[in-house]
């Protein structure tokens, strides 16, 4: 049996990048939560907060060590599946690269030390400091690698010659047109999945009872973000798809499930794209919505997938559903938002009930969100490398068989599913210890001393120790 080496590599480092991503997309927003929870504590001296920034610094810590050893494998595999892209693209993505290392990484490794074992070894100022430094260090980081990931979407500001590139102006390569939405999203996804994480382990801590005064705080604060942040990140999407539509319509079409271009298009809300027929077998719509949504006009003109040739159209169906996939679960998020905002206002937020145990349930969704994010935007790249100047199959290593592939394949998944299965068991041995009993200012309710809680899953026993009244906090 002979496979495709140029589409085992491309399942092979998806799948390395799916595994990847979900930790810096949470990293970054729990680092910024941190760094928040720290200068809170700085300001007031409340116990809460110094609670909360202990806590989840070790979780931080787990997640952040979790995304370092998974994202290492992706350098090594521009050497050994995609060298002729690698060669190719050097003189630009070697130095992107680079700058991501010496200003991010560097600055995260450095104070990350000090926030982790300095809390009581340096003064409050300077600890408060390191945690900011982290916080940076990993929007830096975002912002690099953006860069690089953007300008393979929407390639500016180089040529190339003789098949190799050549920069032109480093302002418009690394400020490419689709960099500052996608970086927004992502930014914004970020602080979603945080607040989502967050959220969800507070409300179960509520509900057993444990460390009411600061979980109380972190459900309040993580809320409010979700309720602003989560209808924002749709207003940013709606820009990110306006660029889409300009400079990748054919990715624009897929997700879309639009054939043909047309006026008056509808919003297909399900279908069967099928590339054979290149139409959809079956398709239920809403009619001129696509076309209001994408150009904002009525009889806005919606381009179609069958523009391109057959070869240079993306997977449709995957394209299609993963999109669907991410706003569904974007809708989801505003709407526990909503439902947040109606418990407090009825000062109800704090009392048990179904939104505390539904919400735990929902931290998984940003996660699968940034994931079905990430397949939508690259496949619907295919079949380039960078977009409408390198293909998959000119970027490929000209050496790499099939089986070469699929064989350093089975080991990245043998790797990764040991390296995710330990740090799985430990961060959730993290969260039902629970927060360190020896904190100042607990109001701990029916909880022993050093002793975890109890429960054996993410909603636990649903019966808490006292009743959590609400209030405007």
């Amino acid at each position: 049996m002979e496979f495709d080496p140029v589409l085992i590599s491309r399942l092979q480092f998806a799948f390395v990048v799916s595994f990847h991503a979900i930790f810096p997309v949470f990293t970054i927003g729990l680092a910024s939560y941190i760094a928040l929870l720290e200068g809170l504590h700085f300001k007031t001296g409340n116990p809460a907060w110094a609670q909360l920034s202990r806590f989840w610094t070790k979780v931080f810590a787990v997640a952040f060590g979790m995304g370092v050893v998974s994202g290492i494998v992706m350098s090594f595999q521009f050497g050994t599946n995609w060298s002729n892209f690698s060669q190719a693209s050097a003189n630009f993505l070697g130095p992107i690269l680079s700058y991501e290392v010496v200003t991010a990484f560097f600055l995260e490794a450095a104070f990350l030390g000090v926030l982790l074992f300095g809390r009581d070894k340096v003064p409050r100022g300077t600890h408060l400091f390191a945690a900011c430094m982290v916080a940076l260090g990993t929007f830096v980081s975002a912002f690099w690698i953006l860069v690089a990931n953007s300008w393979m979407h929407t390639p500016a500001g180089a040529e190339f010659r003789d098949g190799i590139l050549h920069v032109t102006s480093w302002t418009e390569a690394i400020f490419n047109p689709s960099f500052p939405y996608r970086f927004t999203h992502m930014a914004v996804a970020s602080f979603l999945t945080g607040s989502f994480v967050v959220a969800g382990v507070s409300a179960w801590y509520l509900l057993k009872g444990h460390k009411v005064e600061a979980n109380k705080k972190a459900l309040s604060m993580c809320l409010w973000m979700i309720l602003f942040l989560a209808p924002a990140q749709a207003v940013i999407g709606d820009f990110h798809g306006l660029n889409t539509l300009e400079y990748q319509p054919t990715k624009l079409a897929a997700m879309e499930g639009n054939w043909e271009t047309q006026s008056n298009a509808p919003l297909l809300l399900f279908a069967l794209p099928s590339k054979d027929a290149q139409g959809n077998l079956f398709e239920v719509g809403i009619p001129n919505l696509a076309s209001i949504i994408l150009t904002h006009h009525a009889d806005g003109v919606v381009p179609g997938i069958s523009e391109a040739s057959a070869a240079e159209q993306p997977p449709v169906s995957i394209v299609f559903w993963s999109f669907r996939a991410m706003v569904g679960i974007g809708f989801l998020m505003i709407a526990f938002g909503i439902w947040g905002l109606v418990l407090r206002l009825r000062r109800q937020l704090y009392e048990p009930g179904l939104f505390h145990r539904t919400l735990p349930f929902m931290i998984a969704a940003p996660f699968i969100a940034v994931v079905a994010g990430w397949v939508t935007t690259e496949s619907g790249r295919a079949p380039w490398l960078v977009y409408g100047m390198v293909s998959f199959a000119e970027g490929v290593t000209p050496s790499l068989t099939g089986w070469m592939a699929v064989v350093s394949l089975i080991g990245y998944m043998a790797v990764y599913a040991v390296v995710y299965a330990a740090g799985g068991y430990y961060l959730w041995q993290v969260v039902k210890g629970g927060m360190d009993e020896s904190e100042p200012g607990s109001d701990e309710v029916g909880a022993h001393p050093k002793r975890p809680l109890s429960g054996g899953g993410p909603i636990g026993d649903a019966t808490p120790a006292a009743p959590l009244k609400g209030d405007w906090t």
